[in-house]
């Protein structure tokens, strides 16, 4: 894996008017890997997404993508980003699933620039990479939540992006759904190299997909591989947590160290 860093986050703190919500994070996430972010509600893990994707600005520390400080950073279609969108999205939107991926090219072609075969094609690759593409001409309203949310994944890919941020994405996706939506993430992490950083409760069901995890409750409690955060569960995981975590323990040769 290349060790370039593709996030880099030093001494950061944030805080809303007297609430501290995020304090003193360091945290260095490599090119190729596949984090998750776990927390309590009200941890700071939306927070700390706004920050990494320009929406807040650090009020103390350091944030850098790939290589660059973030308040220098112009090159946002190397990210990705899918919210919780699945159980709010309206299903009487007017709109197929190719315009819904197609739509994740205006930004790098431009709003009024003619869209070509090769632009097409960008949109078959990636919502065939997401196993959506004979859905294609369906209406975006007519399917599940756990589709929908794959059809957003695609729009986000469609740019190429080297990393994908996802906000709780299996939120209005079935119980039953749920196993395979992460095994496409997996494939997107392992055969196409995207870097993946995933926000979730979810953590009992991806332990064997992640490479890390990270556990924010306004300080970073815990940050390494999967087998790492199994070991060290038992002391004081629980309290950090609200609950018992549990964790399977599985190898991944992935390289890497969280620091």
């Amino acid at each position: 894996m290349n060790s370039q860093s593709i996030i880099e986050i030093k001494q950061l703190f944030y805080r809303y008017e007297k609430d501290t919500v995020l304090e003193n994070i360091n945290l260095t996430v490599p090119s190729g890997s596949f984090l998750a972010i776990v927390g309590p509600n009200g941890s700071g893990k939306s927070t700390l997404l706004k920050l990494i994707l320009g929406l807040l600005k650090p009020q103390k520390g350091d944030i850098s993508l790939f290589g660059q400080e973030i308040n220098k950073f112009n090159n946002w279609q190397k990210i990705g980003y899918v919210s919780q969108k699945a159980n709010s999205f309206n299903t009487g939107f007017p709109a197929t699933v190719f315009e819904v991926v197609s739509s994740g090219l205006t930004k790098k072609l431009g709003l009024f620039r003619f869209f070509k075969k090769e632009h097409a094609q960008k949109v078959y690759d990636a919502l065939d990479s997401v196993g959506m593409k004979e859905f294609t001409n369906r209406n975006i309203g007519e399917l599940s939540g756990g589709q929908q949310q794959r059809v957003f994944i695609a729009r986000a890919l469609v740019s190429e992006p080297k990393l994908l941020i996802l906000d709780e994405p299996t939120v209005g996706v079935d119980a039953e759904n749920v196993n395979a939506f992460y095994l496409m993430l997996t494939e997107l992490n392992q055969k196409r190299g995207i870097t993946l950083l995933l926000v979730t409760h979810d953590i009992g069901t991806i332990s064997d997909k992640v490479t890390h995890v990270a556990c924010l409750n306004k300080h970073l409690h815990f940050h390494g591989d999967t087998s790492e955060f199994e070991k060290q569960r038992m002391e004081g995981m629980s309290e950090f947590y609200g609950t018992d975590v549990h964790l399977l323990a599985h190898q991944h040769d992935h390289g890497g160290v969280f620091k």
